[in-house]
């Protein structure tokens, strides 16, 4: 069950689409924000810590866990694979780790690939 939207959430979710803060705003949101967010208990968030190695939000001075943005994002699309796509717990560990490891072969591929131009834009202009 989803709580009642308040602004403090809509700017969370807000925040969550976006996942970039261009400017002020908060950079750190407490475990029973997230929750309320996507309507789930705390103790669910910490379940999924422990099943999902990638989503490690940092602690603060007294232990509580402080979601970024970022871990808000990831934590998206750990729900969305596990509610809404039908993957179960080990299958998502699979997809997310499938897909960035993906991501980290493109990301070589794009490099090799800009050093070939830069090579080949030398050496036309040396013509």
């Amino acid at each position: 069950m989803r709580g009642k939207i308040t602004p403090k959430l809509a700017f969370i979710q807000a925040v969550g689409e976006v996942c970039r803060m261009e400017g002020g705003g908060k950079l750190y949101y407490g475990i029973k924000e997230v929750a309320e967010l996507f309507g789930i208990n705390a103790s669910k968030l910490r379940f999924y810590e422990k099943e999902f190695p990638t989503l490690q939000p940092k602690k603060n001075r007294s232990g509580d866990r402080v979601y970024t943005p970022a871990d808000i994002e990831h934590l998206r699309e750990i729900l969305d694979l596990t509610q809404n796509k039908g993957y179960t717990l080990p299958g998502a560990r699979e997809y997310l780790k499938t897909r960035d490891a993906a991501r980290r072969e493109n990301a070589r591929y794009i490099a090799k690939l800009k050093q070939i131009k830069t090579f080949l834009e030398q050496i036309r202009d040396g013509l």
